[in-house]
């Protein structure tokens, strides 16, 4: 009951007229962020809230197996564990990753779903063509315990209609195989449309699942973006017309390698030459692909190690590392 007046609000917020079905959900809330982020998890478990779909789990801001070797605050940790187990004890699946498209429950092209992380969902509706809306913490888990969401926005065909016209223009064929041309991309084009869909012609139709991620990624956080459209790659885009559902582009651009160059500086915050203190790698985390071409990276360096006062991060998921476990790569 607390979860369906939770939606109906929203839906009055929306102006939708009514509800619908979801078949999945994935759960950003789960991560604490506040004390009563843990109070609304732990009264909704305590009250016997159960998910009605099956759900997983996005990261959390801990490792909850040996959270001791980062993270020294113990009162933080025991409450990050405790909001944790709420959300297992209401049946979602503990997969704590923030690419769940790359590992359990992937939706299927057309699948209605409510799914809260802004890469993920970005990809879920791009890459896809699953069928989400930016779901906020807590409403997240309330649609994963009512099964029904709002039936409003990117659940509905209409609302998917691409509306500014992207052409990449003269970028060279050695730009476009290097992977860090898709955060940036992905950067520059989620500033400039916001949570406007854009319809992207000249992404090379080539492009992998995590390249696809990277751009999904910057796009969602360098602006809102909750789906785009790639002509001849991503599914509800075999041409420009059908992105634009047969109706002109309400604004048309060109990119062009000059505009891509100055994404790549603003991503910089230090300036050239300044001493780095950390590399973090796997925001979304690392698939088993990604730590395959990083250990061929590392081998290719060798023998180079860390410079002094360096530290590497590596953020990845347990499917992943259950994966990488079985092989030599972590040594």
């Amino acid at each position: 009951r607390t979860a369906m007046s939770v939606l109906v609000r929203m839906a009055e917020v929306y102006g939708a007229d009514e509800l619908m079905d979801v078949s999945q959900a994935h759960i950003d809330g789960c991560g604490l962020m506040s004390d009563a982020g843990l109070e609304f998890a732990e009264k909704l478990a305590a009250a016997g809230g159960k998910v009605v779909v099956p759900t997983t789990l996005n990261m959390g801001p801990l490792d909850l197996q040996d959270w001791r070797r980062f993270v020294s605050d113990e009162t933080f940790a025991a409450k990050a564990i405790r909001q944790g187990k709420a959300y297992t004890d209401m049946g979602c699946v503990p997969t704590w990753s923030c690419a769940p498209y790359q590992g359990y429950l992937t939706p299927r092209f057309g699948q209605q779903i409510a799914w809260g992380e802004s890469n993920a969902i970005c990809y879920a509706n791009s890459v896809l063509g699953a069928r989400t809306n930016r779901y906020a913490d807590y409403l997240d888990i309330c649609a994963a315990i009512a099964g029904r969401v709002p039936k409003c926005g990117l659940h509905l065909t209409e609302n998917r209609r691409g509306r500014w016209l992207l052409n990449l223009v003269d970028f060279p064929e050695s730009l476009l195989a290097e992977e860090v041309f898709w955060p940036v991309l992905g950067h520059l084009v989620g500033g400039m449309v916001h949570d406007t869909i854009p319809v992207i012609t000249g992404v090379p139709t080539t492009a992998n699942d995590d390249q696809l991620k990277a751009f999904a990624a910057a796009a969602a956080s360098a602006g809102s973006m909750a789906l785009f459209h790639a002509v001849g790659v991503t599914p509800e885009a075999p041409t420009v017309e059908a992105a634009l559902q047969n109706r002109p582009p309400e604004r048309t651009s060109d990119i062009r390698p000059e505009d891509w160059y100055r994404a790549w500086d603003d991503l910089a915050a230090a300036a050239e030459g300044e001493k780095l203190d950390v590399v973090v790698l796997g925001c979304p985390h690392l698939s088993f692909a990604e730590f395959r071409s990083l250990v061929e990276a590392v081998r290719q360096a060798a023998p180079a190690r860390a410079a002094e006062g360096v530290d590497v991060v590596l953020l990845t998921c347990q499917q992943s590392l259950s994966l990488v476990d079985r092989t030599d790569w972590l040594a």
